[in-house]
């Protein structure tokens, strides 16, 4: 019987009920009262949240006094509020000032209050678009806090970010060393030791006490308190977001993740190793030499409105006591600021590649052997243009998955040629299906056709397929790099800008994921008939005819929704992969598979004595009897 095409009734009719879904899409849409009511809103709450803070700061800061050299009333006042460490605020130190220590890859500066980072920028990257001259800034503007709660022998709760520390700065050989102490006498002090190397990401960070067994209590360790609100890098503040998190490492090999994308997701491991901040394509990471021994990890998406929340993507927060040791603290401790790329961060040997959702098990596998050693041979080692790698990198994956589609395309051309017996079948046993699946395994079996043989090929492929779905969102390199009319393919490569924003689909057009919706829907025509004919209808099971015609729709209705906001980079590696699929399929099925040379030697297998039935064959041939047997017994 002839396949019904699609007539034009039924294409004005899909038109319609898309055009129907885009207008109630539309209409839901809020309205610019209800917009601007709702960004009062968030304003006011934000004035009241900084209004807070004020006030909070007010009464929790600690402001330097000048002490005048020997004035001992002056230094018995500040010992009412400050205990052993008012010593510190008699230093010249005990003002408003800042340390910048730089490199060749960062730049640091460095507060005397706190003494912690108040500003940390990556020289080498720039914020949103390439060319803006706006350099990638991970701290800045109060967006970071590093904080020792100090518990002192006579019961006091300081802050040491309130605290004023002394710098010292220093060349050791081509190191830049900042030692900043917080002192209670002229050899009692906390330190921070931050040791900058030339050309390097990573900032040894130190904190010790010396003396301090009779200022600070050491029954309980020290809460290290760090937090990050992170700002926003990337052209996408929803994609961005939505690979940014907490990773971290604990009890020695185990990784895990904190993906706050609603309110308050905490976690509390035990014996970290390192905390990682990470903003999609740039980390803020703390290592330790020695383990933290608890720890609380919270994570907070600061991103409701994509229109109204345009600053900052998720506010981190990580709690992470120091344990004393004969009444001294000291850790051995690195900061990285830098770029979330896989061969920097493997460089370091801390293990902070596993930042990188690159999959687990055999998916992470496939990207770590062969998709990021051969696409970094071709744009690094060649030179080429990252879309032309994409491309390249594509054709060489599909050429030599070739086998394997070839391999599925004969099964299916095999099945396809046996459909006109498995239909005599089915209307000779239509009172009685087990028989008429037991008689259909002995023609397989005859013929020498193993139904199994298209869905192998087919599961081979799929840990690529999903392998790719996460190496193009992680490829740090496609990152501000322009191909055809994508400005970047880390990003959306958006054509049109909609004057409304459409659920899921957002409020612009992407091309690239066109270009594969489209790809895909000729691959799905192309091979439906075919997989139709290799596929019998099975009794009590779904219509498999109808179910493939509504997918050569919904799968690119699919890719269209959920990859316009995707990047550019994967959306033009799944549009190469199905233009090279179809092409193979159409050498396939025209100039290697015959038809008739199949159909020939399926008769002359029938002729053949059968092959002997694997082991799965047997066990499958004897539950069908056991089952024919029952209903049997069940009748009598």
């Amino acid at each position: 019987m002839e396949e019904k095409k699609l007539d034009l009734n039924s294409i004005i009719g899909f038109v319609l009920i898309f055009g129907i879904l885009l207008w109630i899409m539309y209409q839901n849409q809020p309205s610019e009262k209800e917009i601007a009511a709702e960004k009062a809103k968030k304003e006011l709450v934000a004035k009241q949240e900084a209004q807070a803070k004020a006030d909070k700061a007010k009464t929790a800061s600690l402001p330097a006094v000048a002490v005048t050299p020997g004035d001992t009333l002056q230094l018995a006042q500040l010992q009412k509020t400050l205990g052993g460490f008012a010593y510190s605020a008699t230093l010249p130190s005990a003002k408003e000032a800042f340390t910048t220590i730089e490199n060749e890859k960062i730049k640091l500066k460095i507060a005397n209050k706190g003494g912690y980072i108040v500003e940390a920028t990556l020289k080498e990257f720039e914020k949103f678009k390439k060319g803006s001259g706006e350099l990638v800034e991970l701290i800045k503007n109060n967006n970071s806090n590093l904080n020792l709660q100090l518990l002192t022998t006579d019961n006091r709760t300081l802050n040491s970010k309130d605290l004023y520390f002394e710098p010292t700065l220093e060349k050791v050989g081509a190191d830049q060393v900042l030692s900043m102490r917080l002192k209670a006498g002229a050899n009692e002090f906390l330190e921070y030791k931050y040791i900058l190397k030339p050309n390097d990401y990573l900032v040894g960070f130190d904190i010790r006490s010396q003396g301090l067994n009779k200022v600070l209590n050491s029954a309980k360790p020290l809460n290290l308190e760090w937090d990050l609100k992170t700002y926003r890098n990337e052209k996408s503040i929803s994609y961005e977001g939505r690979f940014s998190q907490i990773d971290y490492k604990y009890e020695e090999s185990k990784y895990s993740n904190v993906n706050g994308q609603g309110q308050g997701k905490e976690e509390t491991p035990e014996k970290v190793s390192f905390v990682a901040f990470k903003q999609h394509f740039f980390a803020t990471i703390l290592a330790t030499e020695k383990p933290f021994e608890t720890s609380k990890l919270q994570s907070d998406n600061l991103v409701k409105d994509e229109k109204i929340d345009t600053v900052y993507t998720k506010q981190f927060r990580a709690n992470l006591p120091l344990a004393f040791s004969n009444g001294e603290v000291d850790y051995k401790m690195s900061l990285y600021f830098g770029p979330v790329d896989y061969k920097t961060l493997k460089s370091y040997d801390k293990n902070f590649d596993k930042i990188i959702p690159l999959g687990w098990g055999i998916f992470g596998w496939i990207n770590k052997w062969i998709f990021i050693p051969l696409f970094g041979f071709l744009s690094s080692t060649i030179g080429l243009s990252l879309g032309i790698a994409i491309i390249i990198f594509t054709i060489i994956i599909k050429l030599a998955m070739s086998p394997i589609t070839y391999k599925s395309f004969l099964s299916q051309a095999k099945m396809k040629v046996l459909r006109p017996d498995i239909a005599e079948l089915g209307e000779k046993f239509k009172k009685d299906p087990m028989k008429k699946q037991q008689e259909t395994m002995k023609l397989y079996n005859k013929a020498g056709v193993n139904p199994m043989a298209g869905c192998i090929p087919a599961l081979i492929q799929l840990p690529f397929m999903y392998a790719s779905f996460q190496f193009f969102p992680a490829a740090f390199e496609l990152r501000q790099k322009s191909f055809l009319w994508a400005d970047d393919l880390s990003s959306f490569d958006a054509v049109v800008k909609l004057p409304f924003s459409i659920p899921v689909y957002g409020d612009h057009i992407s091309l690239f994921p066109i270009l594969a919706a489209i790809a895909i829907f000729f691959y799905m025509k192309m091979t439906s008939g075919d997989q139709q004919m290799a596929a019998p209808q099975q009794e009590g099971m779904p219509d498999m005819a109808k179910m493939m015609k509504i997918m050569i729709y919904v799968s690119p209705l699919m890719m269209l929704l959920f990859f316009n906001n995707y990047g550019a980079g994967l959306s033009l590696y799944n549009f190469i992969s199905n233009l090279i699929t179809i092409g193979i399929m159409f050498v396939i099925k025209n100039y290697i598979v015959d038809s008739e040379k199949i159909h020939a030697q399926i008769q002359e297998n029938k002729l053949k004595e059968p092959k002997k039935q694997s082991k799965f064959q047997q066990r499958l041939q004897e539950v069908m009897e056991q089952q024919e047997a029952a209903k049997a017994q069940k009748k009598k």
